[in-house]
């Protein structure tokens, strides 16, 4: 079960200033902080909250009575299920970033891994994946191992994780033998992890970002949405691993 885990980013916010509480998939942590004062900038008086997880964590808070005002999620199905449910403001969903999967192995590892089937390999017997189930990065790593024939060799070996941030911490201290996360995420780990091999997925990575409907600061939700799209912050995703949608 994903941590609530609440982080301002604003460390003297104004009695009356606005905060608009984001939550946003486990991946984006590093692309949100690093745009958040960008934002906060353009809008005196407004705060920030981020709130990060899995995607279905983060859907599943908000079914349960979360207090949100924006969701971005890693996957555009967990989007969709908010929307089946009138959990999303009409007309304020919009793809901002892409990313993709790769295969990362501990940086001083003896692995040679440099093509997908080398995971069938005994001398690999622990790879760490998010649980697909309930965590995008898994979903994508499954469908693509699927794809290639290898699930069925590679399921006994998966170490499922609650996000993909936490299955590249696995790879990073050398608890697994090989892991699958994002782009972003493998290159804020490169002192710890090495890139085996970039992993191609049937469907494409990508993120949808939506107001929450009921949310007491629509406009300023809508404004944040907006300012993903802009060169500032997309210039930031840029920076940050990720590409345009």
């Amino acid at each position: 079960m994903a941590v609530w885990a609440m982080a301002c980013l604003s460390a003297h916010a104004a009695d009356t200033g606005a905060t608009l509480t984001v939550s946003a998939a486990a991946s984006l942590r590093n692309a949100f902080v690093a745009l958040a004062p960008g934002f906060e900038a353009r809008h005196p008086g407004a705060h920030l909250a981020f709130n990060f997880a899995a995607s279905d964590a983060l859907l599943a808070q908000i079914l349960s009575g979360a207090p949100v005002d924006v969701l971005a999620t890693a996957d555009p199905q967990t989007m969709d299920r908010a929307q089946d449910q009138r959990l999303l403001l009409p007309g304020s969903r919009h793809l901002f970033a892409r990313n993709s999967l790769v295969l990362v192995v501990p940086l001083h590892g003896t692995q040679a891994l440099t093509q997908l089937d080398g995971l069938k390999q005994a001398s690999i017997q622990r790879i760490a994946l998010g649980q697909p189930s309930g965590v995008p990065a898994g979903r994508y790593a499954k469908s693509a191992l699927e794809a290639a024939h290898l699930w069925a060799a590679v399921e006994g070996k998966a170490v499922y994780a609650l996000n993909v941030r936490q299955a590249l911490d696995y790879v990073a201290r050398g608890e697994v033998d090989a892991g699958f996360a994002y782009a972003s995420d493998a290159r804020t780990a490169l002192d710890k992890v090495r890139v085996a091999l970039a992993v191609p997925t049937p469907e494409p990575i990508v993120y949808p970002v939506a107001a929450v409907a009921g949310t007491p600061h629509a406009e300023l939700a809508r404004q944040f949405i907006a300012y993903l799209l802009s060169p500032a912050a997309q210039a930031v995703l840029s920076q940050s691993g990720f590409e345009r949608p």
